[in-house]
């Protein structure tokens, strides 16, 4: 976990208008709901999800984290992003609000991710080459 997430209070610094600016980018806004619908997942899950580059994925997940919306944790040689623990309640409901309301908008991206877990001999360790 990064140092400026560990000192960040998200219950007062995080706005309405301040997430809604973190989240209005399509691949953000995929990321975000993604990741509260799968609880956790890695660089090379989301850039199979998304169909995009790793670099681009990774430009995204540093803004959310910049925005104090996601926290994460390194497991060998993979990093793991989940919702910030700190996040302030309103935030979490608002965003499993919308990933409920909105689970086929997402449908094309839990596909691919169901796909490649199924090519997977363990769910949830990546196996894909570009991670």
């Amino acid at each position: 976990m990064t140092q400026a997430l560990q000192t960040l209070d998200t219950s007062t610094s995080l706005t309405p208008v301040s997430l809604f600016k973190c989240l209005a980018d399509d691949t953000r806004a995929r990321m975000i709901l993604l990741i509260a619908l799968e609880a956790e997942l890695c660089v090379c899950e989301l850039t199979t999800a998304l169909d995009e580059s790793q670099p681009k994925i990774s430009r995204h997940l540093a803004q959310l984290r910049q925005c104090a919306l996601l926290e994460d944790e390194r497991r060998g040689q993979w990093v793991y992003y989940r919702l910030h623990p700190d996040l302030p309640e309103w935030a979490v409901d608002m965003v499993n609000l919308v990933m409920q309301a909105n689970r086929g908008w997402l449908e094309i991206n839990s596909q691919r991710l169901k796909q490649m877990r199924a090519g997977s001999d363990q769910v949830g360790v990546c196996t894909v080459r570009s991670c």
